[in-house]
């Protein structure tokens, strides 16, 4: 019987090691592909990486897109959706499966900005933000609009202009915010929660000139929708040109195909109110003459009628004049009533001009400047009372204050030590009195008891 004799390599693997060198050699030689096929066995686990099987009609590979791809990801994955994905193949050690992680990816045939848009409308739809039953009619005479759009594009100078042509008493408030760029959409949606709170306008203008895709597109920000959908007064969104078409048109009250065409929505023309006005009070007039005439010849007639009795026929003539003397004269105290109040109103808008608010502001600097020196100068008249009661106190207090009453200050020489008590120096020795002016070297000649 003979024996088979196996040579051994000199280095066995493990699987791990088999495995790892499998991974190396794919990330080697496969760092960046492109690959389209089928999603299907998706799961989004809470740890927020999303997995899937990419396959197509006779192969499948798994792919895995983690947690910083998948929120970046501008549209909803789902079963069955074809995709062109880039990414770089590797092995996942603990299964020995080969799998490509994902760096980017894209619905084949339908650019991803537009199916998350789509999915966006549609989403946003089923919440009933665009129902037609939400939208609220332009007020016909607003006291301010607001205005929210970029200070620099050619869009506000339209409106202003428009808005300044049809109203001139109209208030404006401007809401300046970017409208383009990344920051763009939640400045736009704060700017429509502000004003909407603030309660200082009627209703508010969104918008801007006409752009690309990519420059409008911070009005189908959910973001903006929504703070559109919820404001508290109508909207009017004026995004672009007349084909241009955002989510932004879809929640507001109503659309209008250019900024310079929502300015004319929301401003009416003030010459033809005033015009209307006029007309209405002319009209009301010659219909009240006619109406008096009408009465007073029916009133002629029944007293033709009714000469057998002329009492009270005279009394009821008399009535007809006074009751139509009184309604001439209220018609005119309504029409003066009315006259003085549009005076107010125009008193009222004037006198809310920054010019006057300015005017009187700049009378009250000089009285709070001269306030606030004579202020000043009593703070310092006390500060230098004090300073002075202070200065005396300490005079009173100093040592040299007291020598100028005829003390001194005796000390040992050459120690200095201050001599308190006879017994502190001897016969013979030297001391210096220091006097208020001038100091003595003096000799003990003799010690004395106190008497």
């Amino acid at each position: 019987m003979t024996r088979t004799v196996v040579d051994r390599p000199q280095r066995i693997l493990t699987v791990s090691d088999l495995t790892a060198l499998v991974r190396d050699r794919l990330e080697e030689g496969f760092p960046d592909l492109w690959v389209e096929g089928e999603v299907s066995n998706l799961r989004t686990p809470s740890s927020g990486h999303v997995y899937f099987t990419l396959k197509d009609a006779t192969s499948q590979i798994r792919a895995v897109l983690f947690r910083a791809g998948a929120l970046r990801l501008r549209f909803s994955l789902k079963e069955g959706l074809q995709l062109v994905v880039r990414g770089r193949l590797t092995v996942y050690e603990s299964r020995g499966e080969y799998q490509i992680v994902l760096d980017y990816l894209e619905p084949k045939g339908f650019g991803a900005r537009q199916l998350a848009l789509e999915q966006l409308k549609e989403r946003l739809a089923r919440e009933g933000l665009f129902d037609p039953s939400r939208k609220r009619p332009l007020p016909f005479l607003p006291r301010r609009v607001g205005i929210i759009t970029s200070l620099t594009g050619a869009a506000i100078r339209d409106m202003l202009a428009v808005l300044r042509r049809r109203c001139p008493i109209l208030g404006i408030v401007i809401a300046p915010v970017p409208v383009q760029g990344e920051d763009a959409a939640a400045q736009i949606a704060a700017a429509v929660r502000s004003l909407s709170a603030s309660k200082l306008v009627d209703v508010m203008i969104v918008g801007r000139g006409g752009g690309s895709l990519e420059d409008l597109w911070c009005f189908n920000e959910e973001i903006v929708v929504r703070a559109i959908a919820a404001s508290a007064v109508p909207v009017v969104s004026a995004v672009g040109h007349e084909i241009d078409v955002t989510l932004a048109d879809f929640a507001a009250d109503t659309r209008a195909p250019t900024p310079s065409a929502a300015a004319e929505m929301v401003a009416p023309v003030l010459d033809d109110l005033l015009g209307g006005l006029r007309e209405a009070s002319s009209r009301l007039k010659h219909s009240m003459r006619a109406r008096l005439r009408g009465e007073r010849q029916t009133c002629a007639a029944a007293l033709r009628v009714l000469r057998t009795k002329p009492l009270p026929v005279e009394q009821a003539a008399q009535q007809l004049d006074e009751l139509t003397g009184r309604l001439g004269s209220s018609l005119g105290d309504r029409l003066s009533a009315w006259e003085r109040r549009a005076a107010a109103c125009r008193h009222a808008l004037e006198s809310c001009s920054p010019k006057v608010r300015i005017r009187s502001a700049l009378t009250l600097i000089p009285q709070l400047a001269k306030r606030i020196e004579q202020g000043l100068l009593a703070v310092l008249a006390l500060k230098r009372h004090a300073v002075r009661s202070a200065a005396s106190a300490l005079d009173n207090l100093s040592p040299l204050a007291i020598l100028g009453r005829g003390y001194s200050i005796v000390q040992t020489v050459p120690e200095g030590t201050v001599v308190k008590r006879a017994q502190d120096v001897s016969v013979g020795d030297e001391i210096l009195a220091r006097l208020a002016d001038g100091r003595l070297l003096c000799d003990v000649r003799k010690i004395l008891p106190d008497s």
